[in-house]
């Protein structure tokens, strides 16, 4: 198995959650898909309690290597930031994190 995991997790204010969490689900990821720079993707929710408060979710994207990756951040990464930071701007703080996949084991 080979490829690249985009991580990206978010603390999301609880004042504007549900329809950030509509607008990810429904718009931006399918949004982030349809670049075709990813494979798939995988929202999941942290189950931690942040001191600041907030919801955090972390997104993996999966794309098969950092080129395409690399190719992502030229021609598509602003973009998709910049509409984000414009519909919900001062509620939300994100972290990216890049990860090679070594393995992967199903049941």
């Amino acid at each position: 198995m080979e490829g690249i995991i985009y991580n990206v997790t978010i603390n999301i204010e609880e004042s504007v959650h549900d329809t950030w969490l509509n607008w990810i689900k429904t718009k931006h990821i399918p949004d982030m898909l349809a670049t075709k720079k990813f494979s798939s993707a995988k929202m999941c929710k942290v189950l931690v309690e942040e001191d600041m408060g907030g919801i955090t979710y972390s997104v993996q994207y999966v794309c098969k290597d950092m080129d395409t990756l690399q190719a992502y951040y030229r021609e598509d990464a602003a973009k998709m930031r910049a509409e984000g930071i414009k519909l919900f701007p001062n509620k939300f703080v994100a972290f990216r994190t890049e990860m090679e996949i070594i393995s992967e084991v199903n049941a």
